[in-house]
């Protein structure tokens, strides 16, 4: 049936960034499809995700690490195989931000964000990439992208350039890993009622502007992203390489 092909029983995910928000929701879906989850956090602990993992019956391992340390990504990698047996899912979702115009910009805050939104997520990718080939099973690989991947965005200079840059990756390792049957592709979440958009949200004026734009007439919620993170990282989108798919209300199309 159609249905099982959105099925994750026996699969491994590690979702980065998994301590709340996005994250935590994609992780809970793939348990939900049957998949045992790592779930990572920064500042914050995972165990209420883990928790949430644990009472639908699945494994969970519960991880932390600083993305902006380059130590990091190869040891969460290390530690969910370790810990779960293999990887057959990664979710790079984990992210900052920062809102200053271009012109106060410090490099410092620049490095950080560049760090942590992209180069993470290609070490990230690589270390799992490395085990999926050869595993000879293949694997799936989501990178959570952003609307800011195709826009400019305003005050986020180093977000924009992480994300645009998180959207070509993922087209140039699904280039190079589509015939070791590893899925490279993208979610690009548009204006979504998380911690990262709390200064949006708490502006009166800028958060009209935004919900005046959204067809679908409301901020997003991590839910909404859930079901596209397991459809990607099941068979059921097993030709799907190196695209960037939109979650945005209808954001892009106006």
């Amino acid at each position: 049936m159609i249905l099982d092909a959105f099925r994750l029983d026996g699969a491994v995910a590690l979702v980065t960034g998994a301590s709340a928000g996005l994250g935590a929701a994609m992780a809970v879906a793939l348990a939900e499809a049957g998949a045992d989850v790592a779930a990572h956090g920064n500042t914050r602990s995972p165990s209420d995700t883990c928790a949430r993992v644990n009472a639908l019956g699945r494994r969970a391992a519960a991880l932390t690490g600083d993305l902006a340390d380059r130590a990091t990504s190869g040891r969460l990698v290390g530690e969910t195989i370790a810990r779960l047996g293999t990887l057959d899912i990664l979710i790079n979702n984990a992210g900052v931000i920062h809102r200053t115009p271009a012109a106060e910009f410090s490099d410092a805050d620049w490095d950080r964000l560049i760090e942590v939104n992209l180069t993470s997520a290609f070490r990230l990718a690589r270390a799992a990439g490395r085990h999926m080939i050869a595993s000879a099973r293949g694997g799936k690989i989501v990178n959570i992208a952003s609307v800011l991947s195709f826009q400019g965005g305003i005050m986020v200079p180093a977000y924009t350039a992480a994300k645009g840059g998180l959207a070509q990756l993922t087209k140039a390792l699904a280039n190079e890993w589509a015939p070791s049957g590893v899925n490279v592709n993208a979610i690009a979440p548009g204006y979504m009622n998380t911690d990262n958009t709390t200064a949006l949200r708490a502006d009166p004026v800028r958060s009209r502007q935004i919900l005046e734009r959204i067809p679908a007439g409301r901020w997003g919620a991590p839910a909404d992203v859930a079901g596209a993170a397991v459809f990607l990282a099941s068979s059921a989108a097993s030709y799907v390489h190196g695209h960037v798919f939109v979650v945005d209300g209808g954001w892009m199309g106006r």
